[in-house]
This record gives structure tokens, sequence and C-alpha cells, in this order.
């Protein structure tokens, strides 16, 4: 096998990770932005999977755009979640992304998309673990602490990792 043959046979062996990049938005009373998809029982955060040749924060802008018809000024990251595997998931990076607080017209202004959503709600951050799965209720909990101390957290599996 020639070395550009073996090279591509390595590249082809690497394994893949799914991603998915969401939002941490919040309205002037510190409340929690989560949505309900029609697709699943659960409550969720704003943002969706990572599409090939795409970047997290493309991802992200996409989604809320699509989801909820915003687009919001500033983005910076909260966290970065790598969660283990969960058949039928593999394992994946979960990233979340400060994305402000909006106003009271902005509020007023988000339009659900139907074919995705159904409902969304402003939740305390202590009801987060009475809405959200348990490990997305840990990385909301993380990403909140980490944003309201300017700062990025390192997560596995929605604890805080922290590195020597």
């Amino acid at each position: 096998m020639s070395d550009s043959a073996s090279y591509l046979a390595y590249v082809a062996s690497v394994p893949r990770l799914r991603a998915a990049a969401g939002a941490l938005l919040r309205d002037n009373e510190g409340r929690v932005l989560v949505v309900h998809p029609v697709y699943k029982d659960e409550w969720d955060i704003p943002g969706g999977m990572v599409e090939a040749g795409e970047s997290p924060v493309g991802a992200l802008l996409r989604e809320l755009q699509e989801e909820l018809g915003i687009a919001p000024p500033m983005v910076q990251l909260a966290c970065v979640d790598w969660v283990p595997p969960a058949p039928p998931w593999d394992a994946g990076l979960m990233f979340v992304f400060n994305a402000g607080v909006l106003t009271d017209s902005q509020i007023a202004a988000l339009r659900l998309q139907p074919e995705e959503l159904d409902e969304y709600v402003f939740a305390p951050p202590t009801d987060l673990d009475k809405l959200l799965p348990p490990g997305l209720a840990r990385r909301m909990s993380a990403a909140i602490l980490a944003a309201g101390a300017g700062q990025t957290a390192y997560l596995e599996d929605g604890l805080i990792r922290l590195l020597p």
C-alpha cells in the first residue's frame, strides 16, 4: 500500500464524534429559556446537532433562527460537555453558548417552528432539574455558573472536570 493509501485508510478509521450546540438564553429576571420539542417528551434547550462541515457556533445560529426566529447579538462559549455513549447514541461533545438576555420585545417576537417546537417557558435556574433530563440539567447549571464568572467550563457528563 502506498503512503497516501495508508494515510487515507488511517483517516477513514478515525472515529467520528457527534456534536450539538445549545443556547443559554435568559430573560431580564434571570430565568432560562427551555423549549419543548414535538418529537420527544422531555424539555430541552434551544439548539441542535452540528451538521457535517458546520462549526458549533454556525449550528447554534442556524438552529436559533430556524427554531425561534432570532439571531442573538452575541454568543460566548460557556461550557463544553463530553457525554459518554448511551445507546443508540455514541459519545458526543455538547457546546453551550451564553447567548445573553432577551429583551421583552425579543421575547414577544419569538416564533416557534411548529415542525420542531410546540412550547417554550422561562424557568428559574433552580427549576431546571425538574424540567430537563439529569445530564442536561447538570450541564446548564455549570453553564450558568461559568457564564456568570465570565469563564468557560469543561464538563464530563455534566460534571465539572478540573484539569491539572
